[in-house]
C-alpha cells in the first residue's frame, strides 16, 4: 500500500519565496512589540492588570463594577492595565483615568469587535497575542478578573498555569462577581481535582470577592509583609517569562 504522509517529487507543494521572506522578517516586527512593551511598562509599577468582556455595555452593572475597582486600584497607587478596548475593559481604563495613578491599555488588532477606547494615558498597540499577554503578566503585581469570554478565560488559564508551574512569581488572583464565577469554580474542584489533573491546593491560586475595596485589600494583604517589587530569584523568573 502506498504510503499516503509522503509526497513524491512532482507531488510535493510548492515553495513561495514571498511568503517564506515574510515569514523570516516577520520576528522584527515581533521583537518590536516586545521591546517597546518592556520598555514602556517597566516604568509604571506597581501595576495591575484588569480582564473582562469587551461585550458589557456602559450601562451594565459589570461596568460599573469595574470602573469602581480600577480607580479604587488607582487612587492606592496602582497603574491600570487593561486590553484597551471596550466594554469593561473601558471600564478599566476610565477608573483608572480619573485616578490617580496611570491608564494603560494594550490594544490588539482584530477583524472585528476591537478597538481603543479613549481613557489611556499609555497606549500600545499589538499585531500578536502571544506578545501582548507577556506584557500582562511581566509587570503585574496582581491580576483581576472580571465576567467575560474566552478571551478573558485565555488570560485566566495563562496566569493560572505560570503560577502553577513556577514560570512566574506567586501574584494575587482575584475573580470579581462570585455569581458568574461559581460554575468554573465548582467545575474546577468537582471535576479537575476529582480526577487529577490538578492539585487541591491549586485552588488556594485564586480568590474569589465581590466589593472593589476588598480587592484592594487583598492585595495589599498578600504584599504585607515582602514588599511589591520581585526578589532576586523572582527577577530571574520573570527573566525567562
Amino acid at each position: 500500500m502506498a504510503d499516503r504522509n509522503k509526497f513524491s517529487e512532482h507531488e510535493r507543494p510548492p515553495i513561495n519565496d514571498s511568503m517564506m521572506t515574510r515569514e523570516s522578517w516577520k520576528i522584527f516586527q515581533i521583537m518590536a512589540e516586545f521591546v517597546e512593551g518592556f520598555e514602556r511598562l517597566a516604568r509604571i509599577k506597581p501595576s495591575v492588570s484588569v480582564f473582562g468582556s469587551a461585550r458589557t455595555p456602559p450601562d451594565h452593572p459589570w461596568y460599573q463594577l469595574g470602573e469602581d475597582i480600577s480607580r479604587a486600584l488607582s487612587d492606592a497607587g496602582f497603574s491600570v492595565v487593561s486590553g484597551g478596548g471596550p466594554g469593561i475593559m473601558e471600564a478599566a481604563n476610565k477608573g483608572a483615568f480619573a485616578g490617580k495613578s496611570p491608564s494603560i491599555g494594550l490594544n490588539i488588532q482584530l477583524p472585528h469587535e476591537q478597538s481603543g477606547n479613549g481613557y489611556q494615558d499609555i497606549g500600545l498597540n499589538f499585531r500578536h497575542f502571544f506578545s501582548r499577554k507577556v506584557m500582562f503578566v511581566k509587570y503585574a503585581s496582581a491580576y483581576v478578573v472580571l465576567p467575560g469570554g474566552f478571551g478573558t478565560l485565555d488570560e485566566l488559564a495563562e496566569i493560572l498555569t505560570l503560577v502553577q508551574t513556577g514560570k512566574t512569581r506567586r501574584i494575587p488572583i482575584i475573580l470579581v462577581h462570585s455569581e458568574f464565577w461559581q460554575g468554573l469554580i465548582d467545575w474546577f474542584r468537582n471535576t479537575l481535582v476529582a480526577q487529577g489533573t490538578i492539585n487541591p491546593e491549586d485552588m488556594d491560586l485564586f480568590h474569589v470577592i465581590d466589593e472593589p475595596g476588598q480587592v484592594v485589600d487583598a492585595i495589599f494583604d498578600h504584599y504585607e509583609q515582602r514588599g511589591f517589587e520581585p526578589s532576586k530569584e523572582e527577577r530571574e523568573i520573570l527573566l525567562d517569562l
